[in-house]
This record gives C-alpha cells, sequence and structure tokens, in this order.
C-alpha cells in the first residue's frame, strides 16, 4: 500500500500544484507576458453580473496594482491643492501626497502605507503611474516624479530609495514617470532619465548604482524589458529616439535602430515570438528580426500610417500570425498580420463601446487558456475569443466606474491584476477585488 502511495505522489503533488491560486506580483503579471495562468476560473459570469468580495477606498492614480502571499501592493496620490486639466500638452501644477499601500488581498483591509509629500508638475498628473514590483521581502514602487522607493514588503519599513531627479538629474517626463521597475536576479532595472542615465541598474538590496548608460532627446515611459536571443540575454530599452538592446549585467550596448515614437511616446513595451520582435507606438511600429548568432537586429517592416497597430496604452499580444492591440488614433482593438502588419479586422465594441472613433481609447489585454479576458476604459470586464477571423464576446460584467477624463470622456486607465482566482481593480476611488472562481 505504501509502494502504491509513493508512486502516485507525484501526481499528486503536481495535480495539486496545478489547483494552486497565483500571484501577479508585477505589471502584467510573474513574467510580464500578460498571461493568467490560475485554472478553475467562470466560462461566463452570472447574468446578475459579478460581485465584490471587498471595495476599498483609494487616491487618485494610474497606477495597477501587484499581488503577492497574499497581499495587494498599489500606489495613489491624495491630492491637496491643484487641479488636473483634460489638456495633454499643459502641465498640472498640484501638491499632495504620494502613497504606497499594502492590503490584505482577502479583505482589502490596509495593513501598511507609506507616505511622503510630493508636489506635482506634469501633464494629466493624475496619480502616480506604474504598479508597483514585488520579489522576495521586497517591494519596488516608483513615483510619478521619479521617487524610487524599496519597502520591506511585511512592514513598509524603508529598505532604500533615489531621487531621479536629484541623483541623475532626470526631467520628469511630460506625462509623469511611467516605465515600471524591472528585478533581474540581483538588480532593479529602471528607466531613469538624464545624461548617460537613461537606463540604471540599481543593486536591488541595497540601492547601490551598478551601471548607467544611453542618452536620449526624452527618455520615453516604455518599461525595461528582458528578452532572451542570439545566445545571450538582452535588456530592451526603447526611448524617444531609439530601441536599444543592452547587456543586463554590465550596461554594455549589443545594437540599436531608429525606432522612434512621436512625442517621445515609447510606452508599450516591445513583444517577442521566436525570432520576431514587435514595438508599436504612437506614429510608429516596426517588425524586427532578430539575430540568431548573436545579439543583432534589423528592421522587417514598418507600418504605414493609415494602416498596421499603433499601440499606446494597451501593450500588444502577439500570437502566431497575428497580433492583437489598440490603435492610438480610431480607438480600435485590431488584429493585424504579423508578416506585414495588414489590418485583418477592428472593433470599438470592447474599448470604447461607441460608434464613432474615439482617440486612445483602451482595453487591457490578458491572455487565459485560450480565450482572453479585457479590461475596458469604460469599468466593463469582459470574456472574449480573439482570432485573426475577428472578435467574438464571451460575457461582460460592470467592474467599477471610470472616474478618470482624458479627451472629453470618463476612463479607467489602470491595468488590473489577476490573483487567487480574482480580479484586482481600480479607479480613482476605489480598488475593488472580484472573484472569477468556478463554482465547485
Amino acid at each position: 500500500m505504501r509502494a502504491a502511495f509513493l508512486s502516485c505522489l507525484p501526481l499528486v503533488l503536481l495535480l495539486m500544484a496545478a489547483s494552486l491560486a497565483d500571484d501577479w506580483p508585477q505589471w502584467l503579471g510573474t513574467n510580464r507576458d500578460s498571461v493568467w495562468r490560475e485554472d478553475g476560473i467562470v466560462e461566463r459570469f452570472p447574468d446578475e453580473g459579478l460581485r465584490a468580495a471587498w471595495r476599498t477606498p483609494v487616491g487618485i492614480g494610474y497606477a495597477g496594482p501587484a499581488v503577492q502571499g497574499g497581499r495587494v501592493y498599489l500606489m495613489d496620490y491624495i491630492r491637496q491643492t491643484g487641479e488636473i486639466k483634460n489638456n495633454p500638452s499643459a502641465k498640472d501644477t498640484l501638491t499632495g501626497q504620494e502613497r504606497i499601500l499594502c492590503l490584505d488581498a482577502g479583505t482589502g483591509a490596509v495593513l501598511w502605507t507609506h507616505k511622503y509629500d510630493r508636489p506635482y508638475h506634469f501633464s494629466f498628473a493624475g496619480g502616480p503611474r506604474c504598479t508597483p514590483t514585488v520579489a522576495g521581502n521586497k517591494v519596488y514602487a516608483l513615483g510619478a516624479e521619479g521617487n524610487l522607493w524599496c519597502l520591506d514588503a511585511e512592514t513598509g519599513r524603508v529598505v532604500w530609495n533615489a531621487d531621479f531627479v536629484k541623483d541623475f538629474g532626470a526631467a520628469t517626463p511630460l506625462w509623469g514617470v511611467a516605465s515600471h521597475p524591472l528585478v533581474d536576479g540581483d538588480l532593479l532595472l529602471c528607466v531613469v532619465g538624464g545624461k548617460g542615465s537613461v537606463a540604471v541598474a540599481f543593486e536591488k538590496d541595497t540601492g547601490r548604482k551598478v551601471w548607467s548608460a544611453l542618452s536620449a532627446s526624452e527618455q520615453g515611459y516604455c518599461p525595461p524589458t528582458i528578452i532572451e536571443h542570439g545566445g545571450a540575454r538582452q535588456l530592451l530599452i526603447w526611448h524617444g529616439d531609439s530601441l536599444n538592446s543592452l547587456n543586463p549585467r554590465t550596461g554594455a550596448l549589443y545594437w540599436s535602430l531608429p525606432v522612434k515614437p512621436r512625442f517621445g511616446m515609447a510606452i508599450a513595451a516591445p513583444r517577442k515570438l521566436g525570432s520576431r520582435l514587435f514595438a508599436s507606438a504612437y506614429g510608429e511600429a516596426a517588425m524586427l528580426a532578430l539575430g540568431d548568432s548573436s545579439p543583432g537586429a534589423n528592421i522587417l517592416w514598418r507600418a504605414q500610417p493609415a494602416d498596421g497597430l499603433f499601440s499606446a496604452n494597451c501593450t500588444p499580444l502577439f500570437e502566431g500570425d497575428t497580433i492583437y492591440g489598440c490603435d492610438v488614433e480610431t480607438g480600435a482593438l485590431m488584429a493585424v498580420r504579423s508578416s506585414d502588419g495588414k489590418r485583418l479586422w477592428q472593433t470599438l465594441v470592447p474599448t470604447s463601446g461607441g460608434q464613432r472613433r474615439d482617440r486612445y481609447a483602451t482595453a487591457f489585454l490578458v491572455k487565459h487558456g485560450n480565450r482572453f479576458v479585457l479590461l475596458s476604459e469604460t469599468g466593463d470586464l469582459i470574456l472574449a475569443n480573439l482570432s485573426p477571423e475577428g472578435y467574438e464576446e464571451i460575457s461582460r460584467a460592470h467592474l467599477l466606474d471610470p472616474t478618470n477624463q482624458t479627451f472629453g470622456r470618463p476612463v479607467v486607465w489602470s491595468h488590473p491584476a489577476f490573483a487567487s482566482r480574482c480580479v484586482y481593480a481600480r479607479n480613482d476611488k476605489e480598488l475593488v477585488c472580484v472573484s472569477l472562481e468556478k463554482a465547485r
């Protein structure tokens, strides 16, 4: 009997591991690939809609939540004076406090808060932009004016901090600091700014600068991304002038290509599939071929102004011969052919939900199994099938109200987290947790 049990033990452990809840410890999930890997999720939403497990008041912010070890980490801003104007070219001036919150993932109770006075002076100054990054027993949080914090994830105690403006001479970008920090081994990789320091590697446990690299007219908003190809791990830094590949351990440049977005708006992370890399931004989108024998790249094609996918707020998903994302000019979710960037279809149903084009209309895309989960800027959570043939909506439920404003319409522009078979999402008033677990 004992021998029979022991022979079955590996299968039992495998099944137990497959059924365990997962975490979402940083922007776009564990691997930063926009894939939710938990099982036991509903096939469609109940007819009566989704009921929140809890709702907790929060301040303003675009920063999405991170979930790790039964805790939720979120940045927000408590405004004291000043007005946020719906003008993308004008800077707002606010006073208030930037905060890092730690909440119980099961109840929404606030466990600790780290806060500090932080005047704002940039456009659309509606709070922090960056999702916290949780690694080990530390949480890394980056504010909208370049205040970087390493905190003890259990207590909120400050381990170390840096100021991009004071320490590196960086200028806050027009639309605020928005590049989510990335932990790579013993390093914390950040887009900083300043001469010779667009990219900076910090020792993640001490904050000591290990290396800095690159100069640019604008540091942009694109998060650092690690890929593996050409026999090397490569750090991708996309700033206002070019897309660059660096050695993540030393900062040495592997290659650089003039993939230049308009207004320095490199925002969405480049997406790799096989030996190809797709980069998409406002006014620029290109497919690159990566060198196989050593780090290198060349441009296969660039999207044409009236065709192709120019994605900003939504990081595209690259699957097989198709790329899915939300286009800046049309505001439509669309599919484009990866071989040449030609549009296959487009729809406003999951973005603005309207009948007319709404610039920058957004839905955040996450893959779950063979389907997709989308959070629309309308505050709706959507289950859908996406294929080269079209968009098929399975189910939709209203999650939270759009409280932000852009181009005269209310929006939710904060990427959700998926963990513990729940979705965690925020607007400028509350953080909400909703169970998506299939009934047993």
